[in-house]
């Protein structure tokens, strides 16, 4: 397969394959998020499993294109990352149709108005994303709340995250927390701009949400004391390069698979342990230390429902570790990423950092206090400018489910086990629902009275044409938390930063994929240039 970037084309197949036979590789421990896409790639590759149905063949699924022997349409997904590749099928045969990646169907949803009809009519059918990858000896299993099947586990960590995490009363407990993280962010730029150095974007956002979450789970931020999120950091890199490893290792012939197999079990082993211990000690650390922590924690929480015998789901110390990989990791980086996109955007078109510039000094006033979540209701253009991003470039730009019961849809019946990819991406961009649909316009979000009656009944004939963060059951329950991170983060940085791009170079807006999320293929260098003499200060100091 010559060159091809795996890791560019398939991240979010993970979402789509079927109940494949599993490749053994042992009883290694396993547990990343971003492993878990990799390792599921690798069962799409080896395997031949088709779903189970009482129907004898596949001639009412949607049309699909031709296809190879053997390994299908895969050849179809190799000329451009998953989603763009999507995207121009899409074009060609319509808003649904179906492809077969070796002998497994997945069904490709491209429109808003089919996507809006499966999941009013069969949100609950379809709301599971398949069965985990490893089995639930290994580390993660099922014990994961991202890939955790529709049922009473996820329930639980769910009503437990939105009640003491991400629900909007949890979010007005721990509003003083993110404020104080974004004034440290704010500090540390202003050194960066008195010393006339770049920044790295990203690391600036990734500390802001990654010492938030930490704070707002346990109550301390994870990189104040020893070291631990950069510890999380480096064991997630090493499990995401294990990951790749599996998948080319995968592609080869038995016998040198099973050699690599093997190589990479003992590999894996020593990832995993460095994850359990890791995890451990915090548990440890804090149920030795409760009596400083708030009632609010999620740490709390989970710990409480461990120890009760008689609550109604019984979790594990494997469930709250995963959990807590799942937040840190899934949640950090995709609010850094599009904190990326947005400063790059706004950059490269000045009229959008006038106008926002403008909005925010006219309600927080220059030179006098820095920006706060409170504000964002009281900043519209803020809010439009962030949707925008989120509409051009979303964190996941394909989201997968899986059905678990057969059902008809129109003309076409949908066996059970089949999966689904919707392309967040083409939705987002189709030009039948958005005007000028690539380029960067965030008026496009404002409210206008002028629109006629027919413009706004063709609006709520589309309801899923943006879904950034998924539709359903599963749609990211952390939607509401991002948009306050986003929000505060670019309104800071607009706010108190002039911005220069290093060596003044353009601004690429070339995509890649990297994780799980859609990144930039050449991030810039940014400058600051603090815009007032003094500091401003926070509204909580």
């Amino acid at each position: 397969m010559g060159n091809i970037k795996l890791d560019n084309h398939f991240p979010y197949l993970y979402l789509s394959c079927g109940r494949a036979v599993r490749e053994k590789v042992g009883n290694a421990n396993t547990f990343q998020v971003r492993f878990t896409c990799y390792e599921k790639l690798s069962h799409i590759i080896l395997n031949t499993h088709k779903p189970s149905s009482s129907r004898s063949g596949f001639d009412d699924l949607p049309p699909s294109p031709p296809s190879l022997p053997i390994i299908g349409h895969l050849h179809l997904l190799l000329s451009a990352p998953t989603h763009k590749a999507l995207q121009k099928l899409s074009s060609k045969y319509g808003p649904l149709f179906h492809l077969r990646i070796f002998n497994i169907p997945m069904v490709i949803v491209s429109s808003a108005s089919v996507a809006y009809e499966i999941f009013r009519a069969h949100d609950a059918n379809i709301s599971s994303r398949g069965p985990p990858p490893i089995d639930d000896s290994l580390f993660a299993g099922s014990t994961s709340f991202i890939s955790s099947p529709y049922g009473d586990h996820w329930k639980f960590m769910k009503k437990v995250l939105v009640t003491k995490l991400l629900g909007p009363q949890a979010l007005e407990r721990s509003r003083d927390v993110r404020a104080d993280e974004l004034e440290r962010v704010y500090a540390r730029l202003l050194d960066k701009a008195r010393k006339e150095e770049s920044v790295e974007i990203i690391k600036e956002v990734v500390n802001l949400t990654n010492n938030s979450i930490c704070r707002m789970i346990m109550g301390k931020s994870c990189s104040e004391e020893n070291g631990e999120a950069e510890r999380a950091r480096s064991v997630a890199s090493e499990s995401l390069a294990l990951g790749k490893k599996i998948v080319l290792g995968s592609l080869l012939r038995a016998r040198f698979k099973h050699l690599v197999m093997l190589l990479i079990k003992k590999e894996m082993t020593v990832v995993s342990n460095k994850f359990d211990e890791l995890f451990e000690r915090i548990l440890v650390e804090h149920e030795t230390k409760q009596d400083g922590h708030q009632e609010t924690d999620l740490m709390e929480a989970l710990l409480a429902a461990y120890g009760d015998d008689k609550a109604g789901y019984k979790i594990t110390r494997k469930h709250i570790k995963t959990l807590f990989a799942d937040l840190l990791f899934a949640g950090t980086d995709s609010s850094a990423q599009a904190a990326q996109w947005a400063m790059a955007e706004i950059i490269k078109n000045p009229n959008v950092l006038k106008r926002l510039r403008e909005e925010i000094d006219c309600l927080v006033g220059q030179g006098t206090r820095l920006i706060h979540e409170t504000d964002l209701p009281n900043l519209p253009y803020l809010q439009a400018v962030v949707k925008e991003v989120l509409r051009l470039h979303p964190p996941g730009t394909v989201f997968g489910r899986i059905s678990q019961k057969g059902f008809r849809m129109g003309e076409y019946y949908i066996p059970e086990e089949t999966s689904f990819a919707i392309n967040v991406y083409a939705i987002m961009r189709d030009p039948d629902l958005w005007e000028d649909p690539d380029e960067f316009k965030p008026e496009r979000f404002l409210q206008d009275s002028s629109r006629t009656a027919e413009e706004e009944e063709a609006e709520r004939r589309e309801p899923l044409k943006y879904i950034p963060f998924g539709s359903g059951r599963r749609g990211c329950p952390g939607s509401n938390l991002a948009y306050v991170f986003l929000g505060t983060a670019v309104g800071m940085m607009v706010q108190g930063f002039d911005w220069r791009i290093e060596g003044g170079d353009k601004v690429s807006m070339e995509e890649t994929v990297l994780g799980l999320s859609l990144t930039m293929a050449h991030p810039p260098k940014f400058i600051p240039v603090a815009r007032t003499a003094r500091p401003l200060i926070s509204k909580c100091s």
